[in-house]
């Protein structure tokens, strides 16, 4: 395709190849290769981001490049899978952003987040879970829904206090 050949399991951050062109390989040859299957999500921009060590603008062209050769299809807030757009997708056992709040909620149980103090921002579960931002707020709604947080407009996301938390104390 490029006239040459080159390793797509060790990204040449120094040859010709643009970076977001060989990690766009690497997702396409897991899916021809069967890794993954008509229906299964495809790594996040933030799950690119930080295990190829890209830029987030770098993820976003590997994520398009894909979904142009019709090798998957985005749901908005969702994902983006591998297949045609209706392909029934995979079911998940549980949302990511219930794993990542049932973290948070094991980290104030466990007093490493004290009540009246703040839980991680958004940018910091993006990068620690290597999910989209929209990851990163539904996990947070999601405490707050449970009672384990309340947000302050403006100044951030505070643990409650044990007597505001879910009876059953799991998220």
């Amino acid at each position: 395709m490029y006239g040459f050949v080159y390793n797509p399991s060790v990204l040449d951050r120094e040859g010709p190849v643009p970076i977001y062109k060989q990690v766009a390989d690497l997702v396409r040859d897991q899916i021809e290769r069967g890794e993954l299957k008509a229906g299964d999500p495809v790594p996040s921009e933030a799950t690119l981001e930080k295990d190829y060590e890209i830029a987030r603008t770098t993820a976003r062209r590997v994520a398009r490049e894909p979904r142009e050769r019709g090798l998957v299809y985005t749901v908005q807030g969702e994902g983006t899978f591998v297949g045609q757009p209706g392909t029934p997708r995979s079911p998940r056992k549980t949302p990511l952003y219930q794993k990542i709040a049932e973290n948070v909620a094991d980290s104030i149980q466990r007093g490493e987040i004290l009540p009246n103090r703040s839980i991680p921002g958004e940018k910091v579960m993006m990068r620690q879970y290597g999910v989209a931002k929209v990851t990163a707020r539904q996990a947070v709604a999601y405490l707050r829904e449970q009672g384990w947080v309340f947000t302050v407009p403006y100044r951030g996301t505070y643990v409650a206090t044990s007597d505001k938390w879910p009876v059953n104390r799991t998220p």
